[in-house]
């Protein structure tokens, strides 16, 4: 995997992935920034999420679960000193379907954080990564 970060001023740059796709990354005005985009430490915490997201999903969908809608909602704590590094992160998907299973949701969410989601396990290696779900019905139509 290969990407590319490009200065454009003051603490702004623009992020190329190999695979063509491209996102602003700024600072707050008292950085020096312009706010003109995400922060890297926001970006790490999305990328995490949406690596989970996306197992939990596909496990879901590989085991025929009527999943209709998927959210991650993640809070992170951060050191107080520099560095500033994520010192625990919960993880707390809202998973939406129409007869879910409560423990094939669980069995995903623990795949996703023990075996496939590479940013997680990585992560995890120094910080407190915690995961927990709900699950909300919907009516048959």
């Amino acid at each position: 995997m290969k990407a590319r970060i490009k200065w454009v001023e003051n603490v702004c740059f623009v992020g190329e992935s190999e695979t063509g796709h491209a996102v602003v990354l700024d600072g707050a005005p008292d950085s020096g920034g312009r706010n003109l985009g995400m922060r890297p430490m926001e970006m790490l915490l999305i990328g995490m999420g949406a690596c989970t997201s996306f197992d939990v999903v596909t496990i879901l969908k590989k085991s025929r679960q009527p999943i209709t809608d998927c959210v991650a909602e993640m809070h992170a704590d951060r050191a107080d000193e520099i560095p500033k590094v994520f010192t625990n992160i919960h993880v707390h998907f809202i998973v939406t379907g129409n007869g879910l299973n409560p423990m094939q949701v669980e069995r995903a969410v623990k795949l996703s954080a023990e075996k496939y989601c590479s940013a997680s396990i990585m992560l995890s290696k120094s910080v407190n990564i915690t995961h927990d779900f709900e699950i909300v019905e919907t009516s048959a139509t």
